[in-house]
């Protein structure tokens, strides 16, 4: 099992070994958590663990467009889709982001179990016929699935970040910082907005930015290759981007 904070190679050699090695390790671990009920149990220290050494190795080819290319190169098939999709949703997310120094800004809670924020995407989806891994990858790029609690520079709150002004509009009177209550909203937001005609305009309704439009699709492009992405996203930590570089804030050992 990989440690948290363990050192990551610097060339694309390394990398590439990595990445293979985190990948055929993860997907027999979520396999094994899926099978437990993940509704009621948490995830495995194994799936913690290799879940955050490939963000990791992700967040470090995100930084090196460079590097990226000479490491995808030596991967295999499935593997090189994987790291190019995820690697260029990070990237997106981190040309959003502004460097924050005053880490106690940022107040953090465990989310909630796997199997009931499923359960919530997948309601919502059907009743307002928005497919659940666009709103997984929502609540993913948003808070990490809940573990960020406080609100955003803009006044965002909840765990799919609504405007309280927006939230009046589309929440049909729910709770901001509900769960349930978020993914519906979002799912009608998303709705009234032209999903699932034409995903991009909804998602720049929701966020008005080519970057962040092209991360979620990315994330929910994944969900849908391969079932056990989610599970392997819902294990990503709360990184903050500082003037000193990444910091991570939630997750074994997480430094603040």
């Amino acid at each position: 099992m990989p440690e948290p904070n363990g050192k990551l190679a610097k060339d694309p050699e390394g990398l590439a070994a990595d990445l293979e090695r985190t990948h055929r390790a993860l997907g027999p671990a979520v396999d094994a958590w899926v099978r437990s009920d993940p509704g009621r149990t948490g995830p495995p220290d194994a799936v913690v663990h290799l879940a955050l050494r490939q963000q990791r190795l992700y967040r470090v080819l995100a930084g090196d467009s460079g590097l990226e290319r000479r490491t995808i190169a030596r991967l295999s098939g499935a593997v090189a889709g994987q790291t190019r999709d995820n690697v260029t949703a990070v990237a997106k997310l981190r040309e959003l982001a502004k460097p924050e120094d005053d880490l106690g800004k940022f107040r953090t809670r465990e989310p909630p179990r796997a199997g009931v924020l499923l359960k919530h995407f997948k309601d919502a989806g059907k009743r307002f016929g928005i497919d659940w891994r666009v709103l997984a990858a929502i609540m993913l790029v948003e808070t990490k699935y809940g573990r960020v609690k406080s609100p955003s520079w803009a006044g965002a709150q909840g765990p799919m970040q609504f405007l309280p002004a927006t939230w009046r509009q589309f929440g049909m009177g729910g709770d901001i910082h509900d769960p349930r209550d978020a993914v519906m909203g979002a799912a009608n937001y998303l709705e009234s907005s032209g999903a699932p005609d034409d995903y991009r305009r909804a998602l720049h309704a929701y966020n008005p930015t080519p970057l962040y439009v092209e991360a979620v699709q990315r994330h929910a492009r994944r969900m849908r290759k391969d079932p056990r992405a989610f599970y392997a996203y819902y294990n990503w930590q709360v990184f903050v981007v500082t003037t000193r570089g990444d910091v991570r804030i939630t997750g074994p050992g997480a430094r603040r």
